[in-house]
Formats: structure tokens, C-alpha cells, sequence
């Protein structure tokens, strides 16, 4: 009989969509980035060598046929989440006293991370990510297609808002990246867990 000590950490549609979804999204950034450059909605612009496309055009066709790539791997990992029980057995539920408690263990350094286990903090990192990537991708569609998805550009007010909340989620996925970057910085062994599968505790 298997027990969750005898699962891997991460199987292995995790980890195939984990790495997709990191080159998808360096070049999502990146393309965006050079869009961004063409027409600012703020006082600063990306340097030419963290962005992709080399113009307007190219960074457009960048960005459209990466965003496919994109939305086939969320497809893929939400439905494989969803009839495997990842997503009900590892993501939810999530409570908020779980959460404060976790916030608590935090800031006093004192949250343990268990390999294969998610602490309420994770839980609401990894689900609020899907939410923004959800946004993301409905914003993304209303700033290109404005005039056949007009009903779309009604709900987020506008083209001009709909770019405005464009932009402030694709932050909010930088900051994710962010923070599961300095994560791995100070847990290096989950690096090798998102690569090889790992070891579940007990």
C-alpha cells in the first residue's frame, strides 16, 4: 500500500509544467516589457537588454504566440490538478487561522518547511498566482482584441483601465517570482526536488 512518504515531492506533470511555465514566462515578460516601451503607462521605461521582439511588432508577435504556450500549460496543470486531487489534497483548504498562525512563525523565523507539504502561506502564494494569471490573461485579450471583445473591455472599464490592470498583474506574478526565488535562495533542496521529484516527509 502507498503512503505520502512513498510519492515524490513533486510529480512529474508538476515539474513539466513548473519549467515550461518558467521559459513561457521569461518571454512573457520580456516581449511585454518591450510593448510596454512603445507606448508607457508610467514615468520609466525597460532597458532595451532585458527586453524581447527588438520592436513593436516583433515583441507583439512574441508575446501572442508565447501566451498560447502558456495558456495550454495552465490548461494542462489545472485539469491534471484537478482529476489527480493535487489541487484538493494539497492547495485547499485553506483556513485563515492557518494562515495567520503561519504569517506569526514567519516574521518570528521560526516556519518550518516540510518537503512536499504546503503551509498556509504557500497554499495562498500558489493560488493567488492562478488568480492573477487567470486576470492576466482575460486583460491580455481585452487589449488585443477591444473591438471583437468589447463586452470584455466593459467589464474591466475600459481599454486604458484594462491595460492599467494588465500591467499591475503582471507585478503582482514578478513579485510571486520574486519571493519563490529568494524561497528556493534560503531552501536550496527545492530546487532539486522540482528536478528530480524529491522525497516526501512524513
Amino acid at each position: 500500500m502507498k503512503t505520502n512518504a512513498s510519492r515524490p515531492v513533486h510529480r512529474w506533470p508538476v515539474r513539466l509544467t513548473h519549467w515550461v511555465n518558467l521559459f513561457a514566462m521569461v518571454c512573457m515578460f520580456m516581449s511585454s516589457w518591450e510593448i510596454y516601451n512603445a507606448s508607457p503607462l508610467f514615468d520609466f521605461r525597460f532597458p532595451p537588454a532585458v527586453t524581447l521582439g527588438g520592436w513593436l511588432g516583433g515583441a507583439i508577435g512574441w508575446h501572442l504566440a508565447v501566451m498560447w504556450l502558456l495558456v495550454f500549460n495552465a490548461l494542462c496543470y489545472l485539469l491534471w490538478s484537478l482529476f489527480s486531487g493535487h489541487l484538493r489534497r494539497d492547495l485547499l483548504p485553506l483556513r485563515l487561522a492557518a494562515l495567520r498562525q503561519d504569517i506569526w512563525l514567519t516574521l518570528t523565523l521560526r516556519l518550518r518547511h516540510r518537503h512536499g507539504h504546503y503551509n498556509a502561506i504557500q497554499k495562498l502564494m500558489y493560488l493567488g498566482v492562478l488568480v492573477l494569471g487567470l486576470l492576466l490573461v482575460l486583460s491580455g485579450l481585452a487589449i488585443w482584441k477591444p473591438v471583437q471583445l468589447y463586452w470584455l473591455v466593459a467589464i474591466f472599464g475600459g481599454f486604458d483601465i484594462a491595460r492599467y490592470v494588465h500591467f499591475l498583474a503582471m507585478a503582482g506574478i514578478g513579485l510571486f517570482v520574486i519571493i519563490h526565488v529568494l524561497m528556493v535562495i534560503v531552501v536550496p533542496s527545492t530546487l532539486w526536488a522540482m528536478l528530480s521529484g524529491g522525497k516526501r516527509e512524513g
